[in-house]
Order: C-alpha cells, then structure tokens, then sequence
C-alpha cells in the first residue's frame, strides 16, 4: 500500500489510490473511485463510485463528492462544499441516467461551505468564494461568489486577485 488510511477511514475494494495519498478519519471511498497521487482527503470526507480525482488534490474536512463529478490536478476544496448530481432530484426517481457531469479544471479553488450545482464547469485555476452557490459555469482564472455566484473579477494562476481585467501570466512571485 502505497497511500495512508486511517484506521477508522473505509477504502472499499477496486479503488485505485495514487502513491503519498492521505485519507484521515472517517473517510469514505467507494468502490471504482480513482484518486491521484499526492492527495489529501480530510475527515469525513465521502467520494462516491467512479469519481475521478486527479493529482495533488486537497479535499477538506466533511466534503462528499457523488458520482458524475471528475476533479482535475491541483485542486482545493474547502470544507463543507456540496456537490450535486442530480438536477431534478426525486426521492422515488434514481436512474443513473438523471446524473449530471460536473468537471473542476485544473488548479481551481472552491471555498468553504460553496455548493456547486450539478452540469456546470469550473474553469482552471478559478477561484470560487466560501458559500457561493454556482448554478452557471465559471471561466478560467476568473472569480465567482455570492448567492448565486457571480462574476467579481480576476484571479492569477497563483490565486491573487487582478482586478477587472483578466490576465495570461501571473507576475507574482510565490514560493
């Protein structure tokens, strides 16, 4: 075994783990999920069958990722996001048929307690506000928030603000 498992996280069979992955407490990973290398999947954290995640993914504390959603390289999600599957969600209806694709683009970041509904895109390295609910795609590099979430402007690749005008190259220095 090539990723940590707390002892009390569940790890249902024909998973795929990438190498230096950590699930903490309480997590739940069904069966045909395919996680990268590099990940961090906090307590409580729910990822549903055939979710693909890619590498170097933070999912923080108490996120449940349900089927239909693929979330690239290099993304963070806050505590307590919701993603949704199911745009027209009946109790006595369920057909797989009824899940809507939801994609997060590489490098993207979605702040706590965000819901993202079901079908739209998150470009990369978008920034998306604490409890923004996205019902409409979001463009890369560009930041959303508010109820609904709504254009506010600019981030760099490195996350920093840029105002109203949307760049190509971050001229920030991080380290």
């Amino acid at each position: 075994m090539d990723f940590y498992a707390h002892s009390s996280a569940i790890v249902e069979e024909q998973t795929r783990i990438g190498t230096n992955t950590k699930i903490w407490h309480f997590a739940h990973i069904r069966k045909g999920a395919d996680i990268g290398k590099e990940c961090n999947i906090g307590k409580s954290v729910y990822i549903d069958s055939n979710v693909s995640i890619g590498n170097n993914v933070k999912i923080q504390n108490f996120v449940s990722v349900y089927h239909g959603v693929t979330i690239e390289d290099d993304v963070f999600v806050g505590p307590s996001v919701t993603f949704t599957n199911d745009l027209h969600p009946r109790a006595w209806i369920w057909k797989k048929q009824k899940i809507a694709k939801t994609l997060i683009k590489k490098g993207a970041s979605i702040g706590a307690n965000a819901t993202i509904v079901a079908g739209i895109t998150i470009g990369e390295y978008a920034m998306v506000g604490a409890g923004a609910v996205v019902t409409k795609k979001v463009e890369p590099y560009q930041l959303v928030y508010g109820n609904p979430a709504k254009p506010r402007g600019w981030v760099c690749k490195c996350g920093l603000p840029v105002g109203e005008q949307k760049i190509k190259e971050c001229k920030h220095e991080v380290k």
